[in-house]
């Protein structure tokens, strides 16, 4: 099993491709994905690499941690399990209610 790195501040204009590119330097990429809007289509501007092995996943961090990519400073580390310490956000579901009268008439 890989060990899966969080990219992020990519420019918006960065493909998997690239980024696959940018992290075989290091090691063995795995895998390689820039998260997209759903709506727009566009990249967020952040993706995820899966390395081979931890060492060279480490490497990659030394390397591209802070390291400039089209004017902006990358940050690149350990992506954290979206599982784990579940609940810590609670009640975060609760957007609705705000801004009500959607649809209301207007006089």
């Amino acid at each position: 099993m890989g060990k899966k790195l969080y990219v992020g501040n990519l420019g918006y204009g960065v493909t998997d491709g690239e980024l696959t590119t940018m992290f075989e330097a290091h090691g063995t990429v795995e895998s390689a994905q820039i998260i997209m809007d759903r709506d727009t289509g566009r990249s967020k501007g952040f993706g995820f690499v899966e390395m081979k092995s931890d060492q060279e996943a480490q490497a990659a961090i030394a390397a591209l941690n802070g390291k400039e990519s089209g004017g902006r400073s990358l940050t690149v580390n350990e992506a954290r399990p979206r599982s784990e310490g579940g609940g810590s956000r609670g009640g975060s579901g609760g957007r609705g209610g705000y801004g009500g009268g959607h649809g209301g008439k207007r006089y």
